[in-house]
């Protein structure tokens, strides 16, 4: 996946971007509620149950533009920093199958940013991968929207196919399924198998595809 010129303004570098006012403006900012599936999923099909929306309706795209870590290609860790951003195209190949992706240049045109790090401890709790949200208000172009961001740390203290499932799992937050299955082989395992999960599995397909459904938070007017 290389980097890709942008066709409209979804990855322009913001004029301006603030916090979100939160609260106050959340009642007029939640959408509609989605009309029921036309083909209901029977038990089992997909984890949608367990996804959780913001205050201000679901933090999905129809297209999302991601930052990576730059990495070194020559010096003593250019080898392993080359298999971290090998192992994070791979997951973010297995998305892109189901909606558009865009790698981007500078981190300020993105809505994903994927760092090479270690997240810190919470809970006194390791782990590999942690993906945080938080929603912008962002100007591109003539308006200003509410806009999803996520900040996607990935360690690299891993094995290639450890890294991969990783951000495979944390990318699949990344693109609006803040949950977790309680499947081991979904990607979005609440707890990772004996094996790592190297691709989407019919359940995250399916669950994704219902998630793109739903009322997103999207276009609104500043004061």
């Amino acid at each position: 996946m290389e980097l890709q010129p942008v066709a409209d303004h979804s990855c322009a570098v913001a004029a301006e971007i603030r916090p979100w006012q939160g609260a106050a403006a959340a009642a007029a900012l939640i959408p509609p509620a989605a009309p029921p599936s036309a083909a209901p999923l029977s038990k089992g099909d997909d984890y949608r149950d367990r996804l959780h929306p913001t205050p201000a309706g679901w933090p999905i795209r129809g297209h999302w533009c991601v930052w990576l870590e730059p990495v070194e290609e020559l010096g003593p860790t250019g080898i392993w920093e080359q298999r971290w951003h090998q192992a994070v195209l791979e997951a973010l190949a297995s998305w892109r199958e189901l909606i558009p992706i865009t790698l981007v240049a500078q981190p300020e045109q993105a809505h994903v940013v994927v760092e090479r790090k270690r997240p810190p401890l919470r809970n006194n709790r390791a782990s590999h991968g942690r993906a945080e949200l938080q929603l912008l208000e962002v100007q591109r172009g003539q308006g200003w929207e509410l806009e999803p961001h996520v900040r996607v740390m990935i360690s690299p203290g891993q094995a290639a196919p450890a890294m991969q499932a990783t951000a495979l799992h944390e990318l699949g937050h990344a693109f609006g399924l803040w949950g977790h299955s309680s499947e081991s082989g979904d990607a979005l395992a609440v707890k990772p198998g004996a094996q790592p999960v190297l691709s989407l599995s019919e359940r995250d397909r399916r669950t994704f595809l219902w998630l793109q459904q739903q009322p997103a938070v999207g276009a609104w007017s500043a004061p």
